[in-house]
C-alpha cells in the first residue's frame, strides 16, 4: 500500500486539469503552494479521515487506470500529443471524407489572436482564453495549450452567428451566439451532437493585456469596445474560411417588446419572455428567424423553415405562441412539428403578430411554398458548388451578373413562381369552366323552359275555351 501520494503520475495524467490535480492534493490532506513549490502537511488542521490511507490508495488506483488507458508516455508529456479527436470539429460526419481534426491538428496551427477573461456560458460557463487560428476557434484554461473539451469550432462549420442583449441586466452587455451545423434540431426526437457557443462581453474597452498574438497590433485599432474587437475578428476568420455567414443583431426598429425593462426603462427590450416546457428563457424575433435562448439547449427556428404560427391559450394577460415547423428531409418537405412557446406577456401580441408575423407573411402556410422555394434552391445552388470543387462563390462573392448567389436563388424562386401564376393564368378558360360547373347552359335551359310553359298555358287556355262552348 503506497504511504503517499503518487504526484509524479497525478501530474502526467491530469495536467490539463489542474482544477482536478488541486481538488486530488486538497483532499488527501496535501497542498502544493505556487510561489515555493513545496509540499506542506495540511494533516494536523484537516478532518482526520481526509489524509486516510484508503483515500491516497484510492486516487492512487484512479491515475493508475488512467494512466494505462491513454498508454504510457514520457513524464511531463504534453496532452496534446494524445491522438484524440476533437468533439465539436466532427460534427457528426467529415464534409468531402476527409478526417476530423484532433487536439495535436488545431493546437499546432498558428493562433493569430487570443482574448483572455472572456465569460462563456455555453457549453461550460467559467472564463476562458478564446484563441483565433487560420482554421479555428476554440476555448483554452488559462495556463494551458490545449482546447478545453467540447468548446473547439472550425470556422467553416459555423452556420448562424447572432450578436444580442443580455435580458435582464443592469449594466449593458451582449451575447455572442454562435450555432456550427448540427448544434440545433427541429425536430423533437433529434439531438443536438455539439453545443453551440455563447459568450458574453461587456460595452467596454478591453482590459490591458488582455490581447495577445501576432494579429494584436491590428486588434488595438478596432479595439474601442469589446462589441468592436469581435465583430471585427469573426467577420475577418470567417470570410477568410470563405464562410459568408454574417452576424445578426436585434434591431429595436423593426421589433421590440412593449413591455418595459425594470433594470434599464429608457432601452426598448428586443425580447419577450417565454417558457419552452418548464424552462423559462427568451424569444428574439430577428431578420433570419427566431431565437430561444440562453438555456440549454438553445433553439434557432430559421425564417424558411417556418410553416405557420398561430397562437392559443390566449388570456387576459397571456398567451401561448405554437410555431410549426418543417422538419422533412430527403425530399420529404411537408413533414412539420410545432413547438409551443407559452406565457408570453399579452402587451406584446400585437408587436408579434403585426410587426413580425405578418410583416414575414407567417400567419398561415399561404408564402410557406416561397420560403422553401427560395432555401431549396439555396441549398441546390451551394450544393453544386461544391460538388463542382468551386467553392470561392459560396462566400457570398460577387457574379457575372451582379448578384452574390442567395440574391440569385431568391431571384430564381420569385421568377419560378410568377411562371406558375403565368401558366394557370394561360390555361384559364371562362367558357370551358362555365359548361363544367354547369353555368354556361343555364341560360338556354331557362328559356327551353319558358317555351314549355307558355305551351302548357296556351293548351290550358285552348281546353278551357272548348269547354265554354
Amino acid at each position: 500500500m503506497a504511504s503517499g501520494l503518487d504526484t509524479q503520475r497525478l501530474d502526467s495524467v491530469f495536467q490539463s486539469r489542474p482544477d482536478i490535480l488541486e481538488d486530488i492534493r486538497k483532499a488527501a490532506g496535501i497542498y502544493l503552494t505556487i510561489s515555493t513549490k513545496y509540499i506542506y502537511d495540511l494533516y494536523s488542521c484537516l478532518p482526520k479521515h481526509i489524509d486516510s490511507p484508503s483515500r491516497v490508495q484510492l486516487f492512487n488506483k484512479i491515475a493508475s487506470f488512467v494512466y494505462e488507458q491513454i498508454g504510457d508516455q514520457p513524464s511531463g508529456a504534453s496532452l496534446k500529443r494524445r491522438r484524440v479527436d476533437i468533439e465539436p470539429s466532427q460534427n457528426g460526419n467529415a464534409p468531402n471524407g476527409t478526417a476530423p481534426a484532433t487536439i495535436e491538428d488545431v493546437t499546432s496551427e498558428n493562433i493569430l489572436l487570443k482574448i483572455k477573461d472572456i465569460s462563456v456560458s455555453i457549453p461550460q460557463r467559467k472564463k476562458f482564453e478564446l484563441c483565433f487560428t487560420p482554421k479555428h476557434l476554440y476555448a483554452r484554461t488559462p495556463g494551458t495549450t490545449a482546447p478545453a473539451p467540447g468548446i473547439t469550432y472550425a470556422w467553416k462549420d459555423i452556420e448562424y452567428a447572432f450578436y444580442l442583449p443580455v435580458p435582464e441586466k443592469s449594466q449593458v452587455q451582449h451575447n455572442y451566439v454562435l450555432f456550427p451545423r448540427n448544434s440545433y434540431s427541429l425536430s423533437k426526437s433529434g439531438t443536438p451532437t455539439i453545443d453551440p457557443l455563447v459568450f458574453t462581453v461587456s460595452a467596454g474597452t478591453p482590459k490591458p493585456g488582455s490581447i495577445g498574438g501576432p494579429n494584436a497590433g491590428a486588434a488595438s485599432a478596432v479595439s474601442d469596445s469589446y462589441t468592436t474587437l469581435f465583430h471585427w475578428a469573426l467577420n475577418k476568420c470567417l470570410q477568410a474560411a470563405g464562410n459568408n455567414v454574417q452576424i445578426v443583431a436585434a434591431d429595436p426598429a423593426k421589433f421590440h417588446s412593449k413591455v418595459r425593462q425594470p433594470h434599464r426603462p429608457k432601452e426598448p427590450a428586443v425580447h419577450v419572455k417565454a417558457f419552452r416546457g418548464s424552462k423559462d428563457g427568451y424569444l428574439f424575433f430577428l431578420d433570419n428567424g427566431i431565437l430561444w435562448g440562453f438555456k440549454k439547449p438553445l433553439l434557432f427556428i430559421p425564417l424558411d423553415r417556418i410553416a405557420a404560427i398561430s397562437y392559443t391559450s390566449v388570456l387576459q394577460r397571456t398567451f401561448n405562441m405554437v410555431v410549426e415547423v418543417f422538419t422533412g428531409e430527403n425530399g420529404d418537405n411537408e413533414t412539420t412539428e410545432e413547438f409551443e412557446f407559452a406565457m408570453l406577456d399579452q402587451e406584446d401580441y400585437a408587436g408579434i403578430n403585426e410587426n413580425y408575423v405578418a410583416r414575414h407573411g407567417l400567419q398561415d402556410r399561404s408564402m410557406a411554398d416561397q420560403r422553401k422555394a427560395k432555401r431549396e434552391l439555396a441549398e441546390n445552388a451551394k450544393g453544386k458548388k461544391d460538388g463542382d470543387g468551386e467553392g470561392e462563390d459560396a462566400n457570398g462573392h460577387i457574379g457575372e451578373d451582379g448578384m452574390t448567389e442567395l440574391e440569385r436563388a431568391q431571384r430564381e424562386a420569385e421568377q419560378q413562381l410568377q411562371d406558375e401564376e403565368d401558366e394557370d393564368e394561360e390555361d384559364y378558360d371562362p367558357g370551358s369552366e362555365g359548361e363544367s360547373e354547369g353555368s354556361g347552359s343555364s341560360s338556354e335551359e331557362d328559356d327551353d323552359d319558358d317555351d314549355a310553359e307558355g305551351d302548357e298555358m296556351e293548351d290550358e287556355d285552348d281546353e278551357l275555351g272548348e269547354g265554354d262552348e
